[in-house]
């Protein structure tokens, strides 16, 4: 089913989007480098200023941009994106407009768009639909942190019909065999990776990285043997020295709640300034 639908979108002249992702590891395994993954809330601070901070990252040489759909219960976030999808939400956004701000971004640069947010926002606006508005408005993959890949046929068969990556978490309590799974449905689609989740609890910055994260990853790697994939950390990363380190033994590298933080530090003077400098930081160690 999804190869047949897959060669009907290369047919508009638009390629498969989710290929995008791959190009981009692609690009940065032949320079030898980490994909850094800025995550940005869409609608925070404000909906001008998401657009603003967003392109600012592409500036500063983000190649992958996960942009993040405020809900109102969002499990697995911590206080800091919480507190941003909370304003975002009391700024009027919805689905509808993370998408607006999608196709303003991907108008305006060429960085790699994935959307990453909760199931039930995404089953109320109907699977068919929001896979086909993501594709239209320019995002090339999809996150979705309370998804278990034991239940993701539904939105997994909608997103690959439109060349869409379905991109499955992976947390450190996960057991072999979910691993392998999560490995499985990825490469049976157009694209993507695997996103490992460094610690067990809710996202945040912190000083020091995870004890276990690189025996973790090697883990990973034994267990997506027969199906190898780029891995991305992410959950606690913000200073250079963590992209670095993660990015010795891992192909991406996320950061999240440290750029919620700069944005509500620089509100008052220049946020999209002060993002662009800060991935351009991550990025020299």
């Amino acid at each position: 089913m999804e190869t047949s639908s897959i060669s009907v979108i290369e047919q508009d002249g638009h390629g498969v989007p989710a290929q995008k992702i791959t190009r981009a590891f692609e690009r940065a395994h032949a320079e030898k480098r980490g994909v850094l993954i800025p995550y940005f809330m869409c609608g925070y601070p404000g909906i001008k200023a998401s657009v603003d901070v967003i392109l600012a990252a592409a500036e500063g040489g983000a190649e992958i941009i996960e942009l993040g759909m405020p809900f109102s219960d969002p499990l697995a976030d911590g206080a800091t994106i919480q507190h941003a999808g909370h304003i975002a939400l009391e700024n009027g956004m919805s689905i509808q407009g993370c998408m607006e701000i999608a196709k303003q971004v991907s108008a305006r640069c060429d960085a790699t768009l994935l959307l990453m947010g909760y199931y039930n926002p995404v089953l109320s606006y109907g699977l068919e639909r929001f896979c086909a508005a993501a594709r239209a408005n320019g995002v090339s993959g999809l996150i979705i942190p309370d998804l278990p890949v034991e239940e993701a046929d539904p939105l997994q068969a909608a997103a690959y019909r439109h060349g869409l990556a379905l991109i499955f978490l992976v947390p450190p309590t996960a057991p072999d065999e979910r691993i392998a799974m999560a490995a499985q449905r990825t490469t049976a689609g157009p694209g993507g990776f695997i996103y490992c989740v460094s610690l067990s609890g809710v996202t945040g910055s912190r000083q020091e990285l995870p004890a276990h994260l690189q025996s973790f990853i090697a883990r990973i790697r034994a267990a997506t043997q027969e199906h190898p994939l780029p891995l991305a950390v992410g959950f606690g990363l913000s200073t250079p020295e963590h992209i670095a380190s993660v990015t010795s033994y891992a192909e991406g590298a996320v950061v999240g709640s440290a750029l919620v933080k700069l944005i509500e530090q620089h509100q008052a003077d220049d946020p999209a300034a002060a993002v662009k400098t800060y991935i351009q930081s991550l990025q020299k160690q």
